[in-house]
């Protein structure tokens, strides 16, 4: 068995009434003093500077709700981390929601797919450049070396001895990668924004779809991307979790409404 430590964690909230509050739910990998995150959520930097960080547009549009003591940096100094800590974030893909915490360990290694990378450098409105100032040090992977489960995927290579894949599942961006972490026998799959809802891999016509098909850079792909989950949720031994749907956390992570202050900005 190796030493790792998977955890899961939210990082940040959505909400954008009618639609029910959404989580970002990322994991910590521990091994010994190291950690590697998938994912950073919003950031304290975000919080500090919204308008300059995100914007105003997508602020609004996707509900994006700023509260200090749910950042990965915050989390982590909880638990006794401090962000040096940090050696290694596997990013899914590079939505504001899922990179505003990468400034808070400039020092880590970032790694994504090489078609991410492409996507984020063709000015695609997507994302927001300014998360990425601070100059991340990017590991970019663009061979698919390893088969997992019948799906093509990539060997991540961290400062932890830990078989860590990105998984490609087009199509919600152009280089959007699933991230599969083996521990004993047994694989944590953290599927990014493949699917919003885990109803989606059992209910084709779910009305989350239409707010995923208006999302997708590619649609079709983004389509393939989720079959391809479904077929992958029958592995007895793979557990799939997502990036929004709070139902996927453990029961100990904090609420919404456990963390929101009276004082905190609600969207509209």
């Amino acid at each position: 068995m190796n030493s790792e430590y998977i955890r899961h964690a939210n990082f940040g909230w959505l909400h954008k009434p009618p639609l029910p509050p959404a989580c970002c739910h990322c994991l910590i990998v521990q091994a010994g003093h190291r950690v590697v995150l998938v994912d950073t959520g919003i950031g304290t930097h975000d919080i500090a500077q919204p308008d300059r960080r995100i914007g105003r547009e997508a602020i609004a549009a996707a509900g994006f709700i700023f509260i200090d003591s749910v950042t990965a940096k915050s989390c982590l100094e909880q638990a006794g981390f401090g962000v040096s800590a940090v050696t290694d974030i596997v990013l899914t893909h590079c939505d504001p929601d899922h990179v505003g915490g990468l400034s808070d360990f400039p020092e880590a290694t970032v790694h994504v797919s090489s078609e991410e990378r492409a996507n984020l450098d063709s000015d695609n409105s997507r994302y927001s450049p300014a998360q990425f100032t601070h100059g991340p040090h990017w590991r970019l992977y663009e061979t698919d070396d390893s088969e997992f489960f019948g799906l093509r995927s990539r060997r991540v290579k961290t400062s932890i001895d830990t078989d860590i894949r990105m998984v490609p599942l087009f199509g919600h961006t152009l280089g959007h990668c699933g991230v599969a972490i083996k521990s004993q026998d047994r694989w944590t799959f953290h599927v990014g924004d493949a699917y919003y809802l885990r109803a989606e891999l059992t209910d084709d016509k779910h009305p989350i779809a239409q707010l995923a098909m208006m999302r997708a850079d590619d649609d079709r792909l983004r389509r393939e991307s989720l079959d391809s989950l479904r077929r992958l949720s029958k592995q007895p031994n793979v557990d799939l979790c997502g990036y929004h749907d709070t139902s996927e956390l453990p029961a100990m992570v904090p609420k919404l409404e456990d963390v929101a202050s009276p004082n905190t900005p609600q969207p509209s």
